[in-house]
């Protein structure tokens, strides 16, 4: 079927314009990041004069970007981690097995996802306050907490994903790893898990950018020990200036993690949204 002319110029039109939407500002940081300050602040130009890497060097020494860098690498890899275990346990005792209030308990595990994050800001605070006082256990301002906290944020989404996709496995490889003598945890470890990388990367990957990029919770719930990198970028604005060049220069740094992620596992991410989307 030939497509129709007019269809082909809208197509090649939105091509363009979204194409433009993308690339237009991620040239902008990318020049920005590449001039002095006086350039930034002065009258904008398409074409930088003065080309400086220094905002790449400066950036490291303004504010401590690194250790705001590594608590944002653990918060994220420690939700993301405990995200994949709790999700995969879950998803597959909800795809497996028949119980009673299974089909319940998948409504409110994807029902929670309507709810906007800053309702429960209030009770998780108060939560940890009250742990804190009872137990001595420290999770505000802390990295325990926060990871804690995000894991709420992934783990219904990620739950009901990978159901979908364990459901799009046929049971047959269970059952055949059952007769060879392996457990129902074994069966998961060495016939489902292998079979279902694509979900558990598209998971992961999901849990990943939900705490790397947050920052309502992280400008709440962490202190000076305990900034994220979401956070910390505010202390390129001081009550005199603000440093937009190294803004630029840390926000593309600070990007590089998730984009070389979602490269390495794309192929991986349109199979796992796909399959759980099915479902």
């Amino acid at each position: 079927m030939v497509e129709p002319r007019w269809y082909r110029i809208v197509r090649v039109v939105g091509l363009i314009f979204l194409t433009l939407f993308t690339v237009l500002p991620l040239y902008v940081m990318v020049t920005s990041a590449m001039k002095p300050l006086s350039d930034v602040q002065d009258e904008f130009k398409w074409l930088p004069t003065n080309i400086t890497f220094e905002p790449f060097i400066d950036m490291w020494s303004t504010i401590s970007l690194a250790d705001y860098f590594v608590h944002s690498a653990v918060v994220s890899l420690g939700a993301a981690a405990l995200s994949l275990v709790i999700a995969v346990f879950a998803a597959y005792a909800i795809s497996r097995f028949n119980f009673r209030g299974r089909n319940a308990f998948r409504i409110v595990v994807l029902s929670t996802q309507m709810f906007p994050g800053i309702l429960f800001l209030l009770p998780l605070y108060l939560l940890y306050a009250t742990i804190g006082q009872a137990t001595g256990i420290v999770l505000y301002g802390s990295q325990l907490g926060l990871i804690i906290t995000y894991l709420t944020f992934s783990l219904p989404f990620s739950v009901w994903m990978l159901v979908g996709y364990f459901d799009s496995i046929p049971k047959d490889m269970d059952e055949a790893a059952l007769i060879d003598g392996a457990s129902p945890v074994g069966a998961l470890l060495r016939v489902v898990l292998p079979a279902a990388r694509p979900g558990i990367a598209a998971v992961g990957i999901y849990a990943f950018m939900t705490a790397w990029s947050e920052s309502l919770f992280a400008s709440i719930m962490t202190d000076s020990d305990s900034r994220t990198l979401a956070v910390g970028l505010r202390e390129y604005s001081t009550q005199t200036s603000v440093y937009w060049n190294e803004v630029m220069a840390a926000s593309l740094v600070v990007s590089i993690p998730v984009v070389v992620g979602f490269l390495l596992l794309q192929r991986y991410l349109v199979r796992g949204f796909t399959a759980g989307a099915v479902k």
